[in-house]
This record gives C-alpha cells, structure tokens and sequence, in this order.
C-alpha cells in the first residue's frame, strides 16, 4: 500500500504547483488588462465628456476627403469633437456682455506656466464678462485639468486636432521613412523636402506655426460661439502674465482707436519689446505690433486669412516673425497697433515653448512668479485726452529677412494651406 500512495502524493503535489502556476498567470493577465484599461480610457478620456447632443454645421469627412488631410488617430477625432463642445460655467455666468471682448489662450505643455497666467486672469476686473477659450496643441493631462478647474468665467477648451504630437507614427508626426537632419533624400530613399538651409523638418518645432494658424482659423470661421463675432479678439500664450487692468485697458483702447490711430490695425496690451514695461509718457503709443496680448477684429483677419499663401510658404516655423516679415508687409502700409504707455501684460517665459515642463525643469524660479502690481495696474490707467506718439525706425524683423527655416517640407506647407480652406469649402466650391 505505500508504495501506491507514495506516487500519488506526488501527483497531487504537482498539480498544486500547476494549478498554482495558472492563478499566477491568471492575475498577471488580469492586472495587465486593467492597467491597459485605465491607460485607454485616460488616453481616450472623452466618453464621459462628450455630450450626445452635438449638432456642428462642417462635415467633417467631407473635409477630409476633399483636402486629403492627414488620417486622424481615434483620440484625433474624439478631440474634434470635444471641440464642438459649449462653454462650461454657463450656470454660473449665464450672459456675456454685449460687448465682450473674446479671449483666445493658446497652450502647448508648460503647467506650471499656465497656473501663472490662469491665477492672474482670475484677478482681470471684468473677466467673468467675456468668453475665455483655451486652445491646446495636443492633449496633455495636466494642462487639461487646470483648464477645467477654472470657476472664474466662462471657458471653452479647443484642440489642435491635426497637432503633430498626436501622431507619433505618421504625418504630421514623425514616419518611419521621414529624412533626418540633412540627409540626402535621394540617396537614403527618405521623403520630405528640406529647408533653405538643408534641414530636415522637425513635428515637434512646426507643431508651433501649425497650432497658431489652425487656431486663428478656428477661433475666426470654424466656432459656434465666434465665426459670427465681429468684434475683437484678444490673444495671449501660456507665459504672459495678465495685469488686473488688462481687460478695462483694453477696452479703452478698442474704443478710442477708430478717432485716435484709425489706420492701427490692433491694440496690444504691452509693447513689442517684451523687455519693456513701458514709458510711461501721458500718451498713446502707435508702433509695430507686438506678440504679447494682441487684439484684432474680424477685418483685420479677413487680410490675414487672403494672405495665406505667404504665411504657409515663408520658411520659417515662427508664426509671428512669418507675420512681420512676410504677411504684414504684403498689405501694402505700415501696420501699427495702438498701445498704453504702461503694460498690461507681461512675457516671463525662460523656456522655449516645446522644451516642455517636467517635475525637476518647471522653467519658474522655484516654481514662482511674482511681480509688483502697484495700485494703478489694478485700474484702467488709459486716458482718452491722450495724443498720439507714433514710433518709427524700430529695430526687428522686417520684411527681406529670408525666415530661420524650419518650414520647408511641402507637406507642412500644404497642411497649412489646408487649415485655411477646411471652413470655405462651400466658398470654394462655388466659386469654381
């Protein structure tokens, strides 16, 4: 009898070790499921945002089909529709002002530099009047949930649905067969064009220029809540520190513009060198336009948007000196905007704007940004007696300047070219 039951305790031994084995196996798999569940449904997060009553006048499809735009990704298209999403806060703000100014904030991932500027717009006298839109170049967790914890006026988030960072394996992201750097793309069988100076397009470097333009698009022809705004919009990026004036400044300066520069193309809250803070003269200012807090009515993007050829084909991938060098000048004038002589608005930024933020690289002195707000910052300090001051002879870029490069691969340029067709198709079409 023990040398029968023996074997058998044996056996029972190792079915333990493979019924064991299998649990294991079982676990790993089932943890592996749900780590990949939460990943999907963090990456693809718009299900329970979405709402089912989306009504938008563009077919998207058509669109596609009809510019051969690049094939979007499943969180490319969830994007584009989180776009056609209303503002959130309306319960809490549930009319604009008659005359609301729109602010545009355009972001790319530096988090801690938008709690900068969301903090001092939540300070702006009059914000809780207009429509805030934040638009993103891409989807990033972070900035996402700072967006959404603004309380202090209404606020729609838009992403750049075609953004390069959302295509990591294809255009407008990188491919597999893209040329690199300055190889020759005949001998190494690599598509792409390179630029002036033989480089090689970067996604992460001319996601800048696409983002702006698609985004000025957009905001202009492509919104329910702004493709019939008529009145000015005003832009400013993720490191501009906003004065608690800014908004009352602005609207002073709006109204005093047609009768004191009625040739001024905009108002800026700041002056064009981001290095000043102003003269603080008893005086308006009339000079080049500056990239920190501008504003311009739909006029003036009427000009812009016909100009779209020379802002896709100039070879440089910075939206702004495209527009200095290139755009502005082809409007046959000088094009000034008109300004306080102290400004509203501040550039802090230490980082480039793709350098990105990581826990140990926050580009803010300890994560801090701190200015001296004296009393007149904190009330419309523009006087409607003031003259005028025009500013000649300023130093910068003009036109002639051959662009830094960047933006010399035929598929940006059309991309871009794209991005000014894909709310005129009907346009197009009939005038064909």
């Amino acid at each position: 009898m023990a040398t029968i039951k023996k074997p058998r305790m044996k056996d029972a031994a190792a079915r333990r070790r493979f019924l064991l084995v299998v649990s294991v196996t079982l676990l790993g798999v089932f943890l592996l499921i749900f780590v990949l569940g939460t990943n999907s449904r963090s990456k693809f997060f718009l299900s329970d945002e979405l709402g089912d009553d989306l009504s938008y006048s563009y077919n998207y499809s058509y669109i596609n089909n009809k510019l051969s735009l690049p094939k979007q990704s499943e969180l490319s298209i969830q994007l584009e529709k989180l776009n056609q999403m209303p503002p959130r806060n309306r319960d809490l703000y549930p009319r604009l002002s008659l005359d609301h100014i729109t602010i545009v904030l355009y972001v790319h991932n530096r988090p801690q530099y938008l709690k900068v500027v969301v903090e001092s717009l939540s300070h702006v006298v009059g914000i809780s009047e207009t429509l805030l839109i934040v638009s993103h170049d891409g989807y990033f967790e972070e900035m996402n949930k700072i967006v959404k914890n603004i309380r202090f006026c209404q606020v729609k988030q838009i992403f750049a649905p075609y953004s390069p960072h959302l295509f990591p394996n294809s255009f407008p992201g990188i491919s597999v067969g893209d040329c690199k750097d300055k190889e020759d793309g005949a001998k190494k069988h690599c598509q792409g064009s390179p630029d002036q100076y033989g480089n090689h397009r970067s996604p992460k470097i001319v996601s800048l220029k696409h983002h702006w333009w698609w985004m000025m698009n957009t905001v202009w022809d492509g919104l329910q809540e702004t493709r019939d705004h008529s009145g000015h919009v005003l832009f400013i990026e993720e490191d501009h520190y906003i004065y608690p004036n800014a908004y009352r400044n602005l609207q002073r300066l709006i109204t005093l513009k047609p009768q004191k520069c009625p040739n001024c193309y905009a108002v800026n809250l700041a002056p064009c060198d981001v290095n000043s803070r102003g003269e603080g003269w008893d005086c308006l200012i009339a000079e080049r336009m500056g990239n920190v807090g501008y504003a311009f009515n739909r006029t003036v993007w009427r000009k812009i948007h016909k100009k779209a050829g020379e802002f896709c084909y100039f070879d440089d991938y910075n939206w702004d000196i495209t527009m200095w060098t290139k755009v502005y000048p082809s409007f046959g004038g000088p094009v000034c905007t008109l300004r306080g002589p102290r400004t509203s608005a501040v550039h802090f930024g230490k980082c480039g704007l793709h350098q990105g933020q990581g826990d140990n690289n926050a580009c803010v002195d300890n994560g801090v940004v701190r200015f001296e707000v004296d009393n007149l910052d904190k009330v419309a300090n523009i006087k409607p007696e003031w003259d005028v001051r025009f500013t000649e002879h300023q130093p910068g870029y003009k036109a002639g300047f051959k662009g830094w490069g960047g933006w010399g691969d035929e598929r940006d340029r059309q991309l871009c070219l794209n991005f000014a067709r894909m709310y005129h198709l009907k346009d197009i079409a009939s005038s064909s």
